[in-house]
C-alpha cells in the first residue's frame, strides 16, 4: 500500500508521502474515470479531519504487514548483533530513507526531557556512536545526567528499535579519526556554528568566512588542515535494555526486549535476558 502511495505523491520526497486509508487505494486501481477521479479527491482530503479550527484528527490508516516473526527464539542473542542485522537489511534491500537517522531524548538532572533527530555514526562491541558539539544542549544534558533514549523508526519495512543505556563520551583520539573523515565543509561549518545559540541573519556566514580566512581553505570544495575543534567529538550510548518492533496487522505487533544482567559481564560481552513483550 505504500508503494501505490508514492506513486500518487511521487513529486514528494519519501518521508513526507502519507499512509492512505484501505477505500482511498482501492480507488487509486480505478483512477481515470471523472467520477473516480473525484472520488479519489475527496478520500485524499479525508486523510486527516479537521472537525475544529484548533483540532486536527488523524483517521485510520492502512494496516502494517510485515512477513517476519521475531521472538526470543529467533533473535540473535546480543541485541547489538540484531540491530546489525536489521540494519543491514534497512540500508541493502529496503531503501529505507536514511536508516542511521535517530530520535536521541536527553533529561535534565530534575527530568526534564528534550529530543531531537541525529544521524548514528557507528555501532562498535560496546555501542551507538553519534558526533556533536559539546556545548550543546544534548551534550550538556548528558554532562549532568549521563543517560540517553534513543529511537529508530523505519517506515518502509515497519520496524522500530527502541535504546535506553547510559552515555559515555568518546575518547579524543576516537574523536579526531572521524572528524578528519568528514568532507571539509562539515568541518569548518562545525568551528563557524555555536551550536544551540540565538544567531542573527547573515552572522553564521561572516563566522563561515572568517574560518576559511583562518585555515586558508577559500570555500568547501578547497584543501587544507582543519583541526579537529575542543568543543566537537563524539558520544557513545551503552545500551542497557534494547527493544526490536515489527509491525503487525491489527496492532498485533511483534515485540522483544533485551535487558541486561545487573553485575553479568561486561561492556563488550554482557548477559541479556531476552523477553517478548505484549503489543
Amino acid at each position: 500500500m505504500a508503494c501505490i502511495a508514492r506513486n500518487v505523491f511521487q513529486s514528494l520526497p519519501v518521508r513526507k508521502t502519507p499512509l492512505l486509508p484501505l477505500n482511498l487505494c482501492r480507488i487509486i486501481h480505478t483512477r481515470g474515470q471523472p467520477s473516480h477521479n473525484k472520488r479519489l479527491h475527496e478520500l485524499m482530503d479525508k486523510v486527516i479531519d479537521e472537525p475544529q479550527a484548533d483540532k486536527l484528527k488523524v483517521l485510520p490508516h492502512n494496516q502494517y504487514a510485515t512477513k517476519d516473526h521475531l521472538t526470543p527464539q529467533t533473535a540473535a542473542p546480543q541485541p547489538l548483533d540484531q540491530f546489525r542485522a536489521w540494519f543491514k537489511e534497512a540500508v541493502e534491500g529496503s531503501k529505507v530513507q536514511e536508516p542511521e537517522a535517530m530520535s536521541l531524548s536527553t533529561a535534565t538532572p530534575t527530568g526534564i526531557p528534550s529530543a531531537r533527530i541525529v544521524l548514528l555514526k557507528q555501532v562498535d562491541a560496546r555501542g551507538f556512536v553519534f558526533f556533536t558539539n559539546y556545548t550543546s544542549r544534548k551534550s550538556q544534558e548528558i554532562l549532568a545526567n549521563p543517560h540517553a533514549a534513543l529511537v529508530f523508526y523505519w517506515r518502509e519495512v515497519s520496524r522500530s528499535v527502541r535504546v535506553i543505556g547510559r552515555v559515555e563520551k568518546l575518547s579524543r583520539e576516537e574523536s579526531e579519526e572521524y572528524f578528519q573523515s568528514r568532507p571539509i565543509g562539515s568541518r569548518l561549518g562545525a568551528w563557524a556554528s555555536k551550536q544551540s545559540t540565538v544567531i542573527g541573519e547573515g552572522e553564521l556566514e561572516a563566522r563561515l568566512k572568517k574560518v576559511q580566512d583562518r585555515f586558508g581553505v577559500p570555500d568547501d570544495k578547497g584543501e587544507g588542515v582543519v583541526p579537529t575543534p575542543e568543543f566537537w567529538g563524539g558520544w557513545r550510548v551503552i545500551p542497557d535494555e534494547v527493544e526490536f518492533w515489527s509491525g503487525k496487522p491489527s496492532r498485533l505487533h511483534d515485540r522483544v526486549r533485551y535487558l541486561r544482567v545487573e553485575q553479568a559481564g561486561t561492556d563488550e560481552h554482557p548477559t541479556w535476558k531476552i523477553d517478548r513483550l505484549s503489543p
